[in-house]
Protein backbone atom coordinates (compact mmCIF):
# COMPACT_ATOMS: atom_id res chain seq x y z
CA UNK A 1 0.00 0.00 0.00
CA UNK A 2 2.55 2.61 0.86
CA UNK A 3 4.83 1.76 -1.89
CA UNK A 4 1.88 1.96 -3.93
CA UNK A 5 0.49 5.13 -3.12
CA UNK A 6 3.75 6.60 -3.47
CA UNK A 7 4.50 6.04 -7.08
CA UNK A 8 5.99 2.73 -7.00
CA UNK A 9 4.75 -0.07 -9.27
CA UNK A 10 4.36 -3.17 -7.33
CA UNK A 11 3.07 -6.67 -7.40
CA UNK A 12 2.02 -8.60 -4.35
CA UNK A 13 2.85 -11.74 -4.33
CA UNK A 14 0.91 -14.34 -2.48
CA UNK A 15 -0.26 -18.08 -2.33
CA UNK A 16 -4.24 -17.84 -3.80
CA UNK A 17 -6.38 -15.78 -5.45
CA UNK A 18 -8.51 -15.81 -2.69
CA UNK A 19 -6.25 -14.15 0.16
CA UNK A 20 -5.05 -11.53 -3.36
CA UNK A 21 -8.57 -10.45 -3.49
CA UNK A 22 -9.12 -9.65 0.60
CA UNK A 23 -5.66 -8.32 0.58
CA UNK A 24 -6.78 -5.52 -2.20
CA UNK A 25 -9.68 -4.82 -1.36
CA UNK A 26 -8.14 -4.10 2.41
CA UNK A 27 -5.73 -2.50 0.66
CA UNK A 28 -8.16 0.08 -0.84
CA UNK A 29 -10.57 0.48 1.93
CA UNK A 30 -6.85 1.63 4.15
CA UNK A 31 -6.20 4.00 1.35
CA UNK A 32 -10.13 5.62 1.53
CA UNK A 33 -9.29 6.06 4.84
CA UNK A 34 -5.85 8.12 4.15
CA UNK A 35 -7.74 10.41 2.10
CA UNK A 36 -10.36 11.04 4.32
CA UNK A 37 -7.98 13.05 6.50
CA UNK A 38 -4.83 13.57 3.75
CA UNK A 39 -7.86 15.27 1.54
CA UNK A 40 -11.01 16.10 3.79
CA UNK A 41 -12.05 19.20 1.72
CA UNK A 42 -10.68 17.76 -1.83
CA UNK A 43 -12.90 14.68 -2.32
CA UNK A 44 -12.36 14.71 -5.56
CA UNK A 45 -8.35 14.38 -5.42
CA UNK A 46 -8.89 11.54 -2.73
CA UNK A 47 -10.69 9.91 -5.15
CA UNK A 48 -7.56 10.59 -7.71
CA UNK A 49 -5.23 8.88 -5.48
CA UNK A 50 -7.09 5.94 -4.30
CA UNK A 51 -7.40 5.29 -8.24
CA UNK A 52 -3.71 6.30 -9.10
CA UNK A 53 -2.51 3.88 -5.78
CA UNK A 54 -4.44 1.27 -6.99
CA UNK A 55 -3.05 1.12 -10.77
CA UNK A 56 0.37 0.92 -9.31
CA UNK A 57 -0.59 -2.37 -8.11
CA UNK A 58 -0.92 -5.50 -9.36
CA UNK A 59 -1.26 -9.18 -7.83
CA UNK A 60 0.07 -12.84 -8.83
CA UNK A 61 0.55 -16.17 -7.23
CA UNK A 62 3.55 -16.95 -8.85
CA UNK A 63 7.15 -14.91 -7.38
CA UNK A 64 9.32 -16.37 -9.96
CA UNK A 65 7.45 -15.05 -13.06
CA UNK A 66 7.29 -11.61 -11.50
CA UNK A 67 10.87 -10.90 -9.92
CA UNK A 68 12.82 -10.77 -13.55
CA UNK A 69 11.11 -7.23 -13.54
CA UNK A 70 11.71 -6.59 -10.32
CA UNK A 71 14.02 -4.45 -8.81
CA UNK A 72 13.53 -4.94 -5.03
CA UNK A 73 11.84 -7.94 -3.63
CA UNK A 74 10.37 -7.20 0.00
CA UNK A 75 9.27 -10.79 1.96
CA UNK A 76 7.15 -10.84 4.66
CA UNK A 77 6.03 -14.16 5.07
CA UNK A 78 5.92 -16.59 7.72
CA UNK A 79 8.25 -16.30 10.23
CA UNK A 80 10.60 -19.52 9.82
CA UNK A 81 13.74 -19.64 8.37
CA UNK A 82 13.58 -22.69 6.50
CA UNK A 83 10.48 -21.79 4.48
CA UNK A 84 12.09 -18.27 4.16
CA UNK A 85 14.84 -19.64 3.45
CA UNK A 86 13.36 -22.00 0.18
CA UNK A 87 11.86 -18.70 -1.39
CA UNK A 88 15.16 -16.63 -1.45
CA UNK A 89 17.12 -19.73 -2.89
CA UNK A 90 13.94 -19.93 -5.89
CA UNK A 91 13.65 -16.12 -6.00
CA UNK A 92 17.96 -16.10 -6.63
CA UNK A 93 17.87 -18.18 -9.80
CA UNK A 94 15.74 -15.66 -11.56
CA UNK A 95 15.72 -12.26 -10.33
CA UNK A 96 17.72 -9.82 -12.51
CA UNK A 97 21.86 -9.54 -11.21
CA UNK A 98 20.63 -6.03 -9.89
CA UNK A 99 17.75 -6.86 -7.98
CA UNK A 100 18.14 -6.05 -4.17
CA UNK A 101 16.63 -8.52 -1.95
CA UNK A 102 15.24 -7.32 1.79
CA UNK A 103 13.27 -9.64 4.85
CA UNK A 104 10.85 -7.57 6.72
CA UNK A 105 11.40 -10.89 9.85
CA UNK A 106 11.23 -9.27 13.02
CA UNK A 107 13.31 -11.96 14.80
CA UNK A 108 15.04 -13.91 12.56
CA UNK A 109 19.13 -13.27 11.20
CA UNK A 110 19.23 -11.48 7.99
CA UNK A 111 22.75 -13.12 7.49
CA UNK A 112 21.28 -16.32 7.74
CA UNK A 113 18.80 -15.68 5.13
CA UNK A 114 21.35 -13.90 2.87
CA UNK A 115 23.62 -17.04 2.97
CA UNK A 116 20.78 -19.05 0.79
CA UNK A 117 21.53 -16.82 -2.14
CA UNK A 118 23.93 -15.66 -4.37
CA UNK A 119 23.35 -12.24 -3.60
CA UNK A 120 24.86 -11.04 0.20
CA UNK A 121 26.13 -7.89 -1.03
CA UNK A 122 22.64 -7.38 -2.70
CA UNK A 123 20.32 -8.28 0.70
CA UNK A 124 19.27 -6.46 3.92
CA UNK A 125 16.42 -5.91 6.12
CA UNK A 126 13.58 -3.80 6.08
CA UNK A 127 11.54 -4.04 9.15
CA UNK A 128 8.24 -2.15 9.01
CA UNK A 129 5.55 -1.63 11.72
CA UNK A 130 2.58 -2.44 12.11
CA UNK A 131 -0.06 -0.97 10.57
CA UNK A 132 2.65 0.22 7.84
CA UNK A 133 0.41 2.81 6.76
CA UNK A 134 0.32 4.86 10.43
CA UNK A 135 3.50 3.77 11.60
CA UNK A 136 6.57 5.90 10.57
CA UNK A 137 9.63 3.68 11.62
CA UNK A 138 11.69 1.02 9.46
CA UNK A 139 14.39 -0.59 10.62
CA UNK A 140 17.06 -0.95 7.98
CA UNK A 141 19.37 -3.56 8.27
CA UNK A 142 23.11 -4.09 6.99
CA UNK A 143 24.30 -7.28 7.23
CA UNK A 144 28.74 -7.67 7.15
CA UNK A 145 27.86 -8.41 3.56
CA UNK A 146 25.27 -5.95 2.56
CA UNK A 147 27.05 -3.41 0.49
CA UNK A 148 27.23 0.77 0.95
CA UNK A 149 25.19 0.78 -1.92
CA UNK A 150 22.79 -1.48 -0.96
CA UNK A 151 22.17 0.05 2.56
CA UNK A 152 21.67 3.53 0.75
CA UNK A 153 19.19 2.17 -1.93
CA UNK A 154 17.07 0.92 1.31
CA UNK A 155 17.25 3.84 2.71
CA UNK A 156 16.62 5.71 0.18
CA UNK A 157 13.20 3.62 -0.86
CA UNK A 158 12.48 3.75 3.11
CA UNK A 159 12.46 7.89 2.88
CA UNK A 160 10.53 7.39 -0.85
CA UNK A 161 7.43 5.50 0.79
CA UNK A 162 7.31 8.25 3.28
CA UNK A 163 8.91 6.39 6.15
CA UNK A 164 12.15 7.83 9.07
CA UNK A 165 14.69 4.66 8.69
CA UNK A 166 17.00 3.99 11.80
CA UNK A 167 19.83 1.96 10.83
CA UNK A 168 21.18 -1.65 12.84
CA UNK A 169 23.51 -4.22 12.82
CA UNK A 170 22.19 -7.58 12.36
CA UNK A 171 21.95 -8.31 16.08
CA UNK A 172 18.64 -10.23 17.21
CA UNK A 173 15.44 -7.92 17.39
CA UNK A 174 17.37 -5.15 15.24
CA UNK A 175 16.49 -2.08 18.10
CA UNK A 176 13.11 -1.72 18.99
CA UNK A 177 11.97 -5.99 19.44
CA UNK A 178 15.57 -5.78 21.50
CA UNK A 179 14.45 -3.47 23.83
CA UNK A 180 10.20 -4.36 23.99
CA UNK A 181 10.68 -8.06 23.79
CA UNK A 182 12.52 -8.72 27.00
CA UNK A 183 10.18 -5.28 28.87
CA UNK A 184 7.09 -7.11 27.73
CA UNK A 185 8.94 -10.69 29.48
CA UNK A 186 9.82 -8.84 32.29
CA UNK A 187 6.27 -8.34 32.36
CA UNK A 188 4.98 -11.78 32.87
CA UNK A 189 7.78 -12.42 35.50
CA UNK A 190 6.65 -9.63 37.36
CA UNK A 191 3.08 -11.01 37.37
CA UNK A 192 4.49 -14.79 37.52
CA UNK A 193 5.89 -13.71 40.84
CA UNK A 194 2.67 -12.62 41.98
CA UNK A 195 3.99 -8.46 42.79
CA UNK A 196 1.72 -7.11 40.93
CA UNK A 197 -1.75 -7.31 39.09
CA UNK A 198 -1.33 -7.68 35.29
CA UNK A 199 -4.10 -4.80 34.81
CA UNK A 200 -2.29 -2.63 37.78
CA UNK A 201 1.19 -3.25 35.59
CA UNK A 202 -0.30 -2.29 32.09
CA UNK A 203 -1.94 1.09 34.01
CA UNK A 204 1.72 1.65 35.58
CA UNK A 205 3.02 1.30 32.12
CA UNK A 206 0.61 3.57 30.08
CA UNK A 207 0.68 6.42 33.03
CA UNK A 208 4.31 6.50 34.36
CA UNK A 209 5.95 6.17 31.37
CA UNK A 210 3.58 7.20 28.34
CA UNK A 211 2.91 4.11 26.14
CA UNK A 212 0.32 3.71 24.32
CA UNK A 213 -0.67 -0.05 25.53
CA UNK A 214 0.60 -1.95 28.71
CA UNK A 215 3.07 -4.94 28.42
CA UNK A 216 -0.17 -7.44 28.74
CA UNK A 217 -2.25 -5.86 25.88
CA UNK A 218 0.66 -5.54 23.95
CA UNK A 219 1.28 -8.80 24.13
CA UNK A 220 -2.04 -9.78 23.25
CA UNK A 221 -2.59 -7.44 20.43
CA UNK A 222 1.24 -8.84 18.99
CA UNK A 223 0.04 -12.91 19.36
CA UNK A 224 1.48 -14.65 22.36
CA UNK A 225 2.28 -17.98 19.82
CA UNK A 226 4.69 -14.67 17.57
CA UNK A 227 6.03 -13.17 21.41
CA UNK A 228 6.93 -16.92 22.50
CA UNK A 229 8.47 -17.89 18.69
CA UNK A 230 10.35 -14.76 19.28
CA UNK A 231 11.72 -15.71 22.57
CA UNK A 232 12.43 -19.38 22.08
CA UNK A 233 14.80 -18.47 18.84
CA UNK A 234 16.49 -15.81 21.06
CA UNK A 235 17.01 -18.14 24.51
CA UNK A 236 18.54 -20.90 21.97
CA UNK A 237 20.98 -18.43 20.67
CA UNK A 238 21.76 -17.52 23.97
CA UNK A 239 20.55 -19.44 26.65
CA UNK A 240 22.50 -18.04 29.47
CA UNK A 241 21.55 -14.67 28.64
CA UNK A 242 18.34 -14.33 31.36
CA UNK A 243 16.43 -11.20 29.51
CA UNK A 244 15.87 -14.04 27.21
CA UNK A 245 14.73 -16.90 29.42
CA UNK A 246 11.07 -18.48 28.68
CA UNK A 247 8.10 -17.61 30.96
CA UNK A 248 6.19 -20.82 31.90
CA UNK A 249 2.98 -18.97 32.14
CA UNK A 250 3.39 -17.63 28.21
CA UNK A 251 3.88 -21.26 27.31
CA UNK A 252 1.16 -22.80 29.09
CA UNK A 253 -1.45 -20.31 27.37
CA UNK A 254 0.28 -20.59 24.00
CA UNK A 255 -0.51 -24.47 24.79
CA UNK A 256 -4.12 -23.66 25.71
CA UNK A 257 -4.32 -21.68 22.36
CA UNK A 258 -4.90 -18.50 23.98
CA UNK A 259 -2.79 -16.22 21.73
CA UNK A 260 -4.48 -13.23 22.16
CA UNK A 261 -6.79 -10.80 20.23
CA UNK A 262 -6.55 -13.09 17.20
CA UNK A 263 -8.38 -16.07 19.13
CA UNK A 264 -10.65 -13.86 21.41
CA UNK A 265 -8.24 -14.44 24.65
CA UNK A 266 -4.39 -14.26 25.75
CA UNK A 267 -3.93 -12.54 29.01
CA UNK A 268 -7.11 -10.73 28.83
CA UNK A 269 -10.68 -11.94 27.10
CA UNK A 270 -11.89 -10.01 23.98
CA UNK A 271 -15.47 -10.37 22.86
Amino acid sequence: QVAAASGHTVVLVDQSDEVLKKSTKGIEESLKRVTKKKFADKPEAGTEFVEKALKNLTTSTDAVSVVHSTDLVIEAIVENLEVKNELFKRLDKFAPEHTIFASNTSSLQITKLANSTTRQDRFGGLHFFNPVPLMKLVEVIKTPMTSQKTFESLLDFSKAVGKSPVSCKDTPGFIVNRLLVPYMMEAVRLFERGDASKEDIDVAMKLGAGYPMGPFELLDYVGLDTSKYIIDGWHSLEPNNPLFAPSPLLDKLVEEKKLGKKTGEGFYKYK
